[in-house]
């Protein structure tokens, strides 16, 4: 925010308008391009794959659309289980107790990388350090049947995991 509301206070003329259009934002350019952007993650063993999470399916039902998860999501609610993901920080800070687990790198600051079938809240007992390679995070699963903010998955009680590669 703070990049754009100097320009606009200026009512978007003059030269400063123009650069705006011409370059990205800051915030953006300092994005570092992701080995991962063009494939998938890697499978690991003993980590719920995205393929997996991504066993739902979006159903009207009244005047609303829900998720309908398949067996093979619904199986995991409650259980203990390991994802791997990029980091989405939802807060200032070098460590990040409460952040979003994405199944791709993030490619814009503001922009989420994907639905809500590649997305998982994750709140940490101790906070995590971010960075930009992907990590694998252990914790208490949850699916959620009809949340807020529209997540479909939630992991509590979580804590990085070192996992060879």
């Amino acid at each position: 925010m703070a990049l754009v509301l100097p320009v606009a206070a200026q009512g978007f003329q003059g030269s400063a308008s123009k650069d705006l259009m011409k370059k990205p934002l800051e915030a953006e350019a300092n994005l570092p391009p992701s080995p991962y952007a063009s494939k998938p993650l890697p499978e690991l063993k003993g980590v719920v794959s995205w393929k997996t999470l991504a066993d739902v399916k979006t159903v009207k039902q009244k005047d609303r659309f829900m998720p309908e998860f398949g067996k093979s999501v619904a199986t995991l609610d409650k259980k203990e289980v390991k994802i791997q993901g990029f980091m989405m920080p939802l807060d200032m800070g070098e460590k990040q107790a409460r952040f979003i687990l994405a199944a791709l790198p993030p490619t814009c600051s503001y922009c989420m990388p994907g639905g809500p079938e590649q997305m998982v809240e994750v709140q940490t007992k101790t906070p995590v350090k971010y960075g930009f390679e992907p990590i694998v995070i252990s914790g208490r699963f949850s699916v959620l049947r009809d949340d807020s903010m529209g997540l479909y998955y939630r992991l509590t009680d979580a804590v990085a995991v070192t996992t060879p590669r």
